[in-house]
């Protein structure tokens, strides 16, 4: 999540966040504070998007603590919150988690674990756990089922035939359900419930969403090979998305996989 830097978290945030990310964390802020919870941990926060409703759900006298391991989301995401709203953000690695055990009543993690050791995570995260705590974690499911992965895969392969940036591969590449469930169970964890998640969403501005596919990381990969302009890639990509899926608005499909999880 290196990559995350400068421009890069600014349209993760500006141009992703609306489309991909807002409507996922408003279900999963709703669905980790069924329960009681008076000390939530948010893990790969990113730009504080499941944060902020995180925080709009949890009661105030709550205590809620974020981290991510890159520290220029996490700029963006301290901005949206008021000093008083008792958010604590800490740069941290999701495979060592610098908390005490027992420390937390749930724990979320929207698109994160994707990027990072399952095995060593899931121990992090059921250690921190107090017994009967929550883990919800989602993933994005194959690139059949997100053109924002495919569609962009298959642009990119028209400006660099032979070596393609891959990037993109990595948000979708933890779709297979049951070795992410053998994990969770070797890790400890009980009570596993595994839904998939459809959703749509009007696209107002394709050219926006199509400059912050372009403008993730895998920018770098973009410049590291050279000889396209970037903004060009954005202009062939939007043209793309508006014959597959329409404009003013494009409606635009994609599907995720929830896990939820209990420590016993």
């Amino acid at each position: 999540m290196a990559g995350y830097v400068g421009d890069v978290a600014i349209a993760y945030d500006r141009d992703l966040g609306p489309v991909l990310f807002e409507h996922y964390a408003i279900d999963i802020a709703r669905r980790a504070t069924g329960r009681s919870v008076r000390h939530m941990l948010e893990i790969a926060a990113g730009t504080g998007i499941v944060t902020r409703h995180l925080r709009d759900v949890l009661p105030e006298d709550a205590l809620l603590s974020a981290i991510d391991i890159s520290d220029a989301m996490m700029d963006i995401a301290r901005a949206k919150f008021l000093p008083h709203e008792q958010v604590a953000f800490q740069v941290a690695d999701a495979t060592a988690l610098p908390f005490e055990n027992e420390a937390f009543d749930a724990a979320v993690c929207q698109f994160g674990v994707m990027f990072f050791d399952k095995e060593a995570a899931f121990r992090e995260v059921y250690r921190v756990l107090k017994r009967g705590g929550q883990y919800l974690f989602s993933v994005w499911d194959s690139r059949r089922y997100n053109p924002f992965a495919s569609l962009t895969f298959e642009v990119l392969k028209q400006f660099f035939p032979s070596n393609p940036p891959r990037f993109l591969e990595d948000p979708v590449s933890s779709f297979e359900i049951d070795p992410i469930k053998e994990i969770l169970i070797r890790s400890g964890f009980g009570r596993i419930v595994i839904s998939v998640q459809t959703r749509e969403y009007d696209i107002q501005d394709v050219p926006a969403f199509a400059r912050g596919l372009v403008f993730c990381p895998v920018i770098e990969e973009i410049r590291e090979r050279g000889g396209v302009e970037p903004e060009e890639i954005v202009e062939v990509l939007a043209e793309a998305l508006t014959r597959e899926y329409g404009s003013n608005p494009a409606r635009y499909p994609m599907q995720a996989i929830l896990f939820e999880a209990e420590k016993p």
